[in-house]
């Protein structure tokens, strides 16, 4: 086994490790995910994904072409959008509209926070600190 040195690209991950702090980034693999799905051009918006969205494997809405939208789901690695990648995934088997439309919605918040990073500031003596939040009734999953 060999020394490859200091982290510095991992999983779409850059990596930037300072004195001060840690910096994650993922802008360009996000620039690439919206290139290779034709939003390059979108609109941004802030919002992850529709407040109170409830899809279902029962859709009646039209169906739609699987390809991008497993390219996009499966590819969708990006730090911040990891708890919609999941729950849009569920739906590869029987893709609807209504599916892609959440995605295009995703795509959207992607390219509304493509320059944003996460920043671990160094501390001294007390290490780092890190807060996490859990949905526990995974959006109120209709599918059960």
């Amino acid at each position: 086994m060999s020394d490859l040195g200091v982290l510095s690209y991992y999983l779409g991950i850059e990596v930037r490790q300072g004195k001060k702090a840690l910096t994650l980034d993922q802008s360009m693999y996000a620039s690439k995910l919206l290139e290779w799905s034709g939003m390059a051009e979108c609109k941004p918006c802030v919002t992850l994904m529709e407040e109170r969205l409830k899809l279902t494997k029962a859709s009646t809405t039209a169906k739609v072409d699987t390809t991008l939208y497993r390219r996009i789901v499966c590819g969708g690695s990006v730090t911040d959008i990891a708890f919609a990648v999941g729950y849009i995934s569920r739906f590869m088997e029987d893709l609807r509209e209504d599916h892609w439309t959440t995605v295009k919605q995703l795509l959207c918040y992607v390219k509304g926070t493509v320059d944003q990073v996460i920043v671990f500031p160094k501390t001294s003596g007390s290490g780092l600190q890190l807060t996490v939040f859990s949905d526990a009734d995974i959006v109120g999953d209709i599918d059960g």
